[in-house]
C-alpha cells in the first residue's frame, strides 16, 4: 500500500470499536482525508493526544480503499490546549472547522484553505484579536476562497461604485438602490466599513470597530455563509457573542 506523509489539521473525530477512531483531517496538499488511529482511545497510545481537533500535526499514513490508516504523529502546533482554556475561543474555533469541513472535498488539494484555517488557529491561541473578529474573518475569507466573495462596497449585482446602503444574502453583498431586491437590509456604514475590513485583512480597522456594528457585521456573516453552503452551522449557534 502507498505511504505518504503531509501536514493536516484535524477537523473531527469518530469512535470507532473499542479503542480506535476515524480521524478527519484537511491536509496542506492531498486535501480533506480520512483515516483510521488504531488504539488511540487507550490510555497508553503513543500519540492519542495529537490527534484532537484543532491540532497541526505532521501525519504519516498508509493509503487504504477506503480509509487510510495513520502510522505515526508529530505535533507541529499544539494550538488546541490553548484555544480549550477560553470558551469563546474554543467555541469560534470548532465553528471554523465545521466550516472547513463544509467548503473542501476529500482528496481535492486545498492548500489555501489549509493555510487560513492554520492561520485562524494561530491567531486564537495566540489571543490577536477578539475571537469573533477572527472567524467572522476566517468564514469571509474562506468564502472567497470557495468562488462566494461578498461585495461590501460596490453594487454586487451591476458593479456600480458604492459604497451602498442595502445588503442582499442572495445578491452576494452591497447592492445599489436600482439593484436593492425586496427584504434586503440595511446595516449601518460602519458595519459596511467592518466586514470589508476583515475581508481584506485591516486589522487597525477592524479591530477598533464598535460592538454594535461588530454585532451587526456578524449576523450578516453567518447568513451568507449559511446561504452559500445550503446548510445550518450547528456550531455557530454556541458561539459566545458577548
Amino acid at each position: 500500500m502507498p505511504l505518504y506523509r503531509d501536514e493536516a489539521i484535524v477537523l473531527r473525530t469518530h469512535k470507532l470499536g473499542e479503542a480506535d477512531r476515524i480521524i478527519t483531517m484537511l491536509t496542506r496538499t492531498r486535501g480533506r482525508v480520512r483515516a483510521v488511529a488504531k488504539g488511540v482511545r487507550r490510555t497508553k497510545s503513543r500519540f492519542g493526544s495529537r490527534l484532537e481537533p484543532g491540532m497541526i500535526i505532521d501525519v504519516q499514513c498508509y493509503e487504504g480503499r477506503n480509509l487510510d490508516t495513520v502510522t505515526q504523529v508529530e505535533t507541529l502546533a499544539p494550538y488546541g490546549d490553548a484555544i480549550a482554556r477560553d470558551y469563546t475561543a474554543y467555541t469560534c474555533a470548532t465553528s471554523m472547522l465545521e466550516t472547513a469541513l463544509q467548503l473542501t472535498e476529500e482528496h481535492e488539494p486545498q492548500t489555501q484553505q489549509y493555510l487560513l484555517l492554520g492561520g485562524a488557529l494561530r491567531s486564537l491561541a495566540e489571543h490577536a484579536h477578539d475571537p469573533g473578529l477572527v472567524l467572522d474573518a476566517y468564514l469571509l475569507r474562506s468564502l472567497a476562497i470557495a468562488g462566494w466573495a461578498p461585495s461590501f462596497v460596490d453594487c454586487a449585482r451591476c458593479g456600480a461604485p458604492g459604497p451602498h446602503r442595502a445588503f442582499n444574502v442572495q445578491a452576494g453583498g452591497a447592492v445599489c438602490s436600482g439593484c436593492r431586491p425586496p427584504g434586503s437590509s440595511a446595516p449601518a456604514p460602519e458595519t459596511f466599513e467592518l466586514l470589508a475590513s476583515l475581508l481584506t485583512g485591516d486589522w487597525d480597522v477592524a479591530d477598533a470597530s464598535d460592538v454594535r456594528h461588530r454585532r451587526q457585521g456578524n449576523g450578516l456573516v453567518s447568513a451568507f455563509l449559511q446561504w452559500h453552503i445550503e446548510r445550518g452551522l450547528r456550531s455557530l449557534r454556541l458561539v459566545d457573542r458577548a
